[in-house]
């Protein structure tokens, strides 16, 4: 398999772990199965890579005044986005959503962090490219 659909395979199953842990932490966070938390962590990322910097980039002059605080609006949005368009997962909100966001980002650096293939570490990839 190509390295891009590796590391989309790789994002999709962290999404899964990371949504997993804050519906396990957030009462208000709540999936009907486990095919929906696979569901939703495939449009999780895809909604991370193609409406999510449309949302930064539209967010940028709130970014930069809030000293970038305001990103942890954005993921919320696209937290409750996801949400929004999944029946059986519910995430109830804005709050929640902002700690689910903050749960899911910190799966996402550990995994980033610990992780022993190159290839799968965001910040290498996009410099690879």
């Amino acid at each position: 398999m190509n390295s891009k659909v590796h590391f989309i395979v790789y994002r999709i199953f962290v999404n899964v772990v990371g949504v997993g842990l804050a519906a396990m932490l957030f009462k208000h966070i709540h999936i009907d199965s486990f095919i929906i938390l696979m569901v939703s962590a495939l449009l999780l990322t895809a909604l991370n890579a193609f409406v999510k910097p449309a949302l930064v980039l539209l967010t940028l002059p709130l970014q930069l005044l809030s000293f970038g605080l305001f990103y942890l609006v954005v993921n919320a949005i696209v937290l409750e986005l996801t949400s929004f368009f999944i029946t059986g997962f519910v995430v109830d909100g804005f709050w929640t959503a902002v700690g689910g966001s903050i749960v899911i980002s910190i799966i996402n650096i550990l995994f980033d962090i610990f992780s022993t293939n190159s290839d799968m570490r965001y910040i290498y990839w996009i410099r690879k490219r």
